[in-house]
């Protein structure tokens, strides 16, 4: 896996709209995105998934932009009307990430964590909830389904912090 620092040097942040040729630059399609989460190394301490890391990677021949703070919802078991919203706290301002053809760029997802051994338990006294895959929206990029490479998304209380687009990798 490249490092952080590497993966940063392939993106580069983008050209303000007012400055230029730059500012042609597409933002990014839904087509043109592959989208993988993983748990993150820095989450708070509990038995659930308490944060995760999604990576965002260009696979078109052409740059793309992104920016903004994603939306997230609990996936429905394939079915997008039984998706369930997060209520989303935003954390960070959100600046245009140009991402080149394979760049990357990243957001940082923080879920109430679930305390606990086994099937844990909420500290507010709701239950857990489960989900194999969430389904994150960008702004002007669509909605990605996407599965955490090590397991499910567990949290409590329906909420989620939420980093805005970033061209630095998050740990």
């Amino acid at each position: 896996m490249a490092s952080a620092s590497a993966s940063a040097a392939a993106v580069t942040p983008a050209v303000d709209s007012s400055r230029g040729a730059a500012a042609a630059t597409p933002v990014c399609s839904v087509g043109s995105l592959k989208v993988a989460a993983r748990q993150a190394a820095d989450r708070p301490s509990g038995t659930g998934t308490g944060a995760a890391i999604v990576e965002f990677t260009n696979s078109s021949a052409k740059a793309c932009v992104l920016k903004g703070h994603p939306t997230v919802a609990g996936a429905g078991n394939g079915s997008p009307a039984k998706n369930a919203p997060l209520s989303v706290k935003t954390t960070g301002s959100a600046s245009p990430v140009t991402l080149a053809p394979k760049g990357k760029a990243w957001v940082k997802l923080t879920f109430v964590q679930v305390q606990g051994e086994a099937d844990g338990f909420c500290e507010s006294g709701a239950e857990p909830v489960v989900y194999p895959t969430l389904v994150i929206g960008l702004p002007g990029a669509g909605k990605h389904q996407v599965a955490l490479d090590d397991g499910q998304f567990a949290q409590c209380d329906n909420k989620v912090t939420v980093t805005a687009v970033s061209a630095v990798k998050p740990t």
